[in-house]
């Protein structure tokens, strides 16, 4: 579940909100159990969305390095490449 969360800081273009509301809601169904939460859990799973949602942003917007912004694209091509090379190029 957690290996969905992407690392959101320093990225050109910046992480946006549905990335950081993706990730929060990733981290929140890991601690929970629950990749959907009945009806008598709901308002507490998505209160505590929007506040690890709220935390992540604070923590991203305060942030500082002199580090170069990564490019989305050659960050999700080494993923694939990474990921060809664990798993194979799928079925031949």
């Amino acid at each position: 579940m957690c290996r969905n969360i992407k690392t959101l800081f320093n990225f050109e273009p910046p992480a946006t909100e549905l990335e950081i509301r993706d990730a929060s809601l990733q981290f929140v169904r890991k601690l929970s159990g629950f990749a959907v939460p009945s009806k008598a859990n709901e308002a507490a799973f998505e209160a505590a969305v929007e506040e690890v949602a709220a935390s992540a942003r604070r923590l991203i917007h305060g942030l500082v390095t002199n580090a170069e912004p990564k490019n989305r694209e050659v960050e999700a091509a080494k993923a694939r490449a990474r990921s060809a090379e664990r798993f194979g190029t799928g079925p031949g």
